[in-house]
């Protein structure tokens, strides 16, 4: 008999044939999460969990389901998993990195080109019927090539930021809690204390996971830090921002653009003050959003799954402890 499975959302063919092909599965069909107390249902006789971001995998689901086995989270980001947890209780946890980090930079690299330029406004300034001729001061911008680049992260996607700026000529300053000497010169970057970042840099984008440590990295007090054009952009978590300190800092000019990709709460309301100010740039949280990329995690997702449920380390393991402790009498 197949193995039971609950799939949080419907994900791309890639991955979805794998899982049906060697589970039972039942995929949540709704563009929306599936509610707690639906998520709490379905667990409770299955296998395996292939989640996503939105759905929160803690103490309270692992003890609803006695018979799980593996989560495999179709992200690479796992915050919304309590892996300890999950390691206590013998059940493998794999994420999905590596296979979406070019595609994330390069979104990252065209929110900063966006804000850069004010593309955003100018596509709204057409649309409201605003353009009537060319002119000398419209919508002026501030240059990419040649300005500083500060990175708060510097793992795969971080790295993989700082390679792109290298084509325009960026001087790229860095922060991470890991010096990594190693790229330093490969990249032509340069590592200094989050201060000196912050005030130096013409462009801030953060690349690091969210901690209770980094909740809030960017907030009032470092947004003061930063230039008064400075461009913010987010393509890591939306928590580690201050919402309300930021926006305070665009609408009071203390920052001249923010470009978010995630933010917190997420999705963002429609009330929300942010999506007031013409210098604040939010998309849906898409940067890992091509065809080919959702795919290959969707697969990877599928293959972390079908490994847990045949006792076997993942492709991509968080916690490969958990099967020891299975494996202990």
């Amino acid at each position: 008999m197949k193995p039971i499975v609950y799939v949080t959302r419907r994900i791309p063919d890639q991955g979805l044939a794998l899982v049906l092909e060697h589970c039972q599965a039942e995929v949540w069909p709704e563009e929306t999460p599936p509610p707690r107390n639906v998520l709490l249902e379905k667990v409770r006789a299955c296998d395996g969990l292939l989640s996503l971001l939105t759905d929160k995998v803690d103490a309270e689901l692992m003890d609803a389901a006695p018979r799980l086995r593996v989560v495999s989270n179709m992200a690479v980001g796992f915050d919304n998993i309590d892996v300890p947890a999950a390691t206590e209780r013998g059940i493998l946890v794999g994420n999905t990195p590596e296979v979406l980090t070019d595609t994330t930079a390069d979104f990252a690299f065209a929110l900063l080109m966006a804000a850069a330029r004010r593309i955003g406004e100018a596509i709204d300034y057409v649309r409201a019927g605003r353009w009537k001729t060319w002119g000398p001061m419209l919508l002026m911008g501030h240059d990419v090539h040649g300005a500083t680049l500060g990175l708060i992260g510097l793992g795969r996607i971080g790295s993989g930021v700082a390679r792109r700026a290298q084509g325009f000529n960026m001087r790229v300053l860095y922060h991470d809690v890991v010096r990594r000497q190693d790229l330093e010169q490969q990249l032509d970057i340069t590592y200094t204390d989050i201060d000196t970042l912050l005030a130096e840099s013409d462009f801030v984008s953060l690349h690091t996971p969210l901690t209770p440590e980094t909740r809030h990295i960017i907030n009032a007090d470092a947004l003061r830090k930063m230039k008064p054009t400075a461009v913010l952009v987010n393509t890591a978590r939306g928590p580690l921002v201050d919402s309300q300190a930021l926006y305070a800092a665009l609408r009071d000019g203390v920052i001249g653009y923010a470009a978010l990709d995630v933010t917190d709460p997420e999705p963002i309301p429609l009330d929300h003050p942010l999506l007031t100010l013409p210098n604040c740039l939010i998309v849906p949280h898409i940067a890992s959003a091509s065809v080919a990329t959702r795919g290959k995690m969707a697969e990877l997702a599928a293959r972390n799954l079908i490994a847990g449920l045949k006792g076997e380390l993942l492709p991509t393991h968080l916690n490969p402890a958990a099967l020891e402790r299975r494996r202990a009498p």
